[in-house]
């Protein structure tokens, strides 16, 4: 029977599993974690909770698993630490009258024995534990120091007991920090412009933005505007249906791309294919074309429909092109091809595990009746080691090939944008958005199914922004499964979005920290922050972040506690500031020269209104045709802070000397917001020591509406408003030219930045 009272017992598993008793919101007020929250997130994290007998049995299995495991699944160590932390500790079950030896070995990524070592007899045990009356030793064993950073799979074993004993980890050597590029080093600042590029239109595009204008826009940002980056939303794989895929934060795979960004006309396969040139020359298909480039919002299926018909085609043509049938296997047999083979080979595993998915999708989606996400296949089918998945794959090789394709040649066509920004000299290029999480039910879900918490959801607490709290509705990374798996999943997710940019937004980075969890079922206010490893979730950022020369941004609005940001500054990790936002604690606007210097500046978020929706307060009349205020007190009492707001940016403007003619600090004598305003309050930005500044096309263009509205699925068109203007429209628009020389001039002058004081 145990001492302790069920609640204590609790309180003892929850505190280990890294759940914090209590939290403070961003007004200073103390939430203690209820304890129902406690005992549905532990289970949702798998531990047992639900008897007396449970929670013992789950205390006395963490306490003893890391004498009872040889070694911790993850050491981390940091080039140039010389604290004596290079070194791993071993917990071996020893013997009496028994010589230990211990015979270890450190391997590196391409699987080369970088050093091999046997250590012993005479082994000096540094910490002793007795556990059902055997003893255990945990020895230390130090680390070469020759070794450059990068991943090292160890193994470790020991003789001299009554049988062999092996166990084995992932040694991860770290930089001490992200990169940091030459330009930013240099202290110079650049700036660059914000792109939703589903919404970019052109004479040329089949109904949504696409590679091809990205290229167009990377062109005349660099040589026309002088920008240094192009911000990007996220380009995760979507399933694009309505209503409930099309969110760039709620992606089917954060790991891959969506293919509706394709190009299609510029894929090779499109000049050699009669069949999907005559398809698309056909005039019901051009008329349709025509219709999607016409339409004000994105349609998703359709364009998703129509480019899926060409790219059949195109991919029955690669094959001819450049396979040969032999026996049950294709093999290249021109240099297209055997690249198309290194690729898949390379991308291995995950990839196949993606492309497995969307032909298992496919499948069930054509059922009758259809089955719509994986957790209702079949049961042979809901994990990706079963059997049954295996004998599909083999089945439907082809069909898998053709997924693996369509991600081969998303990827050539993006890396064919990063290419052109080099060229002209672009010191980040392509800057892009790695969203938090991704859908339960699509590929990720499926695939790291173990290593997530399937049975909660995670958010924000309450704060002034949203009172009852959010849900995103997405599942969290389980911090204990994670660790377990040597972080497997965090790595490939971070490299593979390094791939082809110079920089991106970790979305709510505080989630490397701790993440706010919500039971299923229960409201965001119920919910409880769980810790995460944030060190060894750091060190990994770095590594991958030096290895691809990719800049780091941290999304962290919100509650965000002072420790978290001191952190993130001193791992390199650029803080994200809102102008909006940027304010002293009694309400005023802050000024330039308050902005930290290591830190990206933009006015506004998708989340939040345009610059001309917010002064003309379209969000505020949105909100309230959609019942969002419980009565019009409430409505009346937003507009007039909205009123004070104004008040505010244009008291800052008039202190930097920024009011634009015929403007004072009354709101009433800027009825609306013009050119001008628009550049004394990027201006405003551009005067902050911040390494990098962003203008949205919607604020340079003047549109109003904005890209998401949070809290709304079908209520209010997100992530499918087109811009006004299409890219040739906007290539003969002066309010965007003019923009960027107000922002080259506060930002040095130069063509990407140069030192000065601001």
């Amino acid at each position: 029977m145990s001492p302790f009272s069920d609640r204590e017992l609790l309180d003892r598993l929850a505190e280990r599993a890294g759940i914090a008793s209590e939290y403070y919101d961003v007004n200073g007020a103390r939430h203690v974690t209820p304890e129902d929250t406690k005992r549905a997130v532990l289970a949702a994290m798998g531990f047992r909770v639900q008897s007396t007998h449970n929670l013992m049995e789950e205390l006395q299995r963490w306490d003893e698993s890391p004498w009872r495991r040889p070694c911790d699944p993850v050491v981390i160590a940091h080039e140039g630490d010389d604290s004596g932390r290079w070194s791993f500790r071993l917990a071996v079950e020893e013997r009496e009258q028994q010589t230990l030896r211990i015979i270890w070995q450190i391997r590196d990524e391409t699987g080369h024995v970088r050093h091999e070592r046997e250590s012993g007899p005479g082994l000096t045990p540094c910490e002793v534990r007795y556990l059902d009356d055997r003893r255990y030793i945990r020895v230390e064993m130090p680390f070469p120091r020759d070794l450059p950073m990068g991943y090292y799979d160890v193994t470790a074993r020991a003789q001299g007991i009554e049988s062999d004993w092996e166990g084995s980890f992932l040694l991860i050597l770290a930089p001490r920090h992200c990169y940091v590029p030459p330009i930013f080093q240099e202290a110079r600042r650049i700036w660059g412009v914000a792109v939703q590029l589903y919404a970019l239109r052109s004479s040329r595009n089949w109904g949504i933005g696409d590679f091809g204008d990205l290229f167009g826009i990377v062109e005349w940002a660099a040589k026309n505007l002088e920008a240094g980056a192009i911000g990007l939303n996220p380009l995760h794989a979507l399933k694009n249906t309505r209503p409930f895929h099309i969110s760039p934060y709620s992606p089917n795979s954060r790991l891959y791309l969506n293919e509706l960004y394709l190009d299609i006309e510029r894929i090779p396969e499109f000049s050699t294919s009669a069949e999907a040139r005559n398809l698309v020359r056909d005039a019901r298909f051009r008329s349709m074309l025509e219709n999607l480039r016409k339409c004000d919002l994105v349609d998703y299926d359709a364009v998703a429909a129509v480019k899926r018909s060409v790219l059949e085609r195109l991919f029955a043509q690669f094959l001819r092109d450049n396979f040969s049938e032999v026996g049950e296997r294709m093999e290249p047999t021109t240099e297209r091809g055997r690249a198309f083979a290194r690729y898949v080979r390379e991308q291995g595993e995950a990839l196949e595990r993606f492309a497995v998915y969307q032909a298992l999708d496919e499948e069930m989606s054509r059922r009758d009746p259809p089955v719509w996400i994986w957790q209702e296949w079949p049961e042979g089918y809901r994990h990706p080691a079963s059997a049954q998945v295996g004998e599909f794959a083999r089945r439907r090789r082809t069909r898998i090939r053709f997924h693996q394709y369509v991600q081969w040649v998303t990827e050539q066509q993006l890396q064919n944008v990063v290419e052109q920004a080099e060229r002209l000299g672009m010191p980040i290029g392509l800057y892009h958005d790695l969203a938090l999480g991704s859908d339960r039910s699509g590929a990720d879900g499926w695939a790291f199914q173990d290593v997530l918490a399937l049975t909660a959801d995670c958010g924000a607490p309450p704060d002034p922004f949203a009172p009852e709290g959010q849900n995103w509705g997405l599942a969290p990374v389980n911090p204990v499964a994670l660790r377990a798996t040597g972080y497997r999943m965090f790595i490939e997710l971070i490299r593979k979005n390094l791939r082809h940019g110079g920089a991106i937004r970790l979305d709510h980075v505080m989630a490397l920290f701790r993440l706010f969890w919500i039971p299923r079922g229960l409201p965001a206010s119920a919910g409880a922050y769980v810790h995460y490893p944030a060190e060894e979730l750091l060190a990994i950022v770095a590594l991958e972040s030096v290895r691809a020369k990719t800049v780091m941004i941290g999304e962290d609005l919100g509650t965000v506690p002072d420790w978290i940001r001191e952190r993130l500054a001193r791992a390199k990790v650029l803080s994200y500031r809102v102008f909006y936002f940027e304010r002293t604690r009694d309400g005023e606007w802050k000024r330039p020269a308050d902005y930290p210097e290591q830190s990206i500046a933009v006015v506004s978020t998708h989340d939040l209104p345009t610059l001309a929706g917010f002064w003309a307060g379209e969000d505020l009349a949105v909100r309230a045709s959609l019942g969002f205020y419980a009565d019009e007190c409430a409505r009346r009492e937003a507009w007039e802070q909205r009123q004070r707001d104004k008040a505010g940016i244009l008291t800052a403007l008039q202190a930097e000397g920024l009011l634009p003619d015929g403007i004072t600090t009354d709101p009433a004598t800027a009825p609306a917001m013009t050119p001008a305003l628009c550049r004394a309050i990027h201006t405003y930005l551009g005067r902050t020591p911040s390494w990098l500044v962003l203008a949205s096309l919607e604020d340079g263009i003047g549109e109003k509406a904005q890209a998401n509205l949070p809290g709304t699925v079908e209520a209010y068109p997100n992530w499918s408003r087109k811009l006004a203007l299409d890219l040739e429209e906007l290539r003969r628009d002066s309010r965007f030219d003019d923009l960027a020389a107000a922002l080259k001039a506060a930002r040095g002058g130069s063509t990407f930045g140069r030192p000065g004081a601001v």
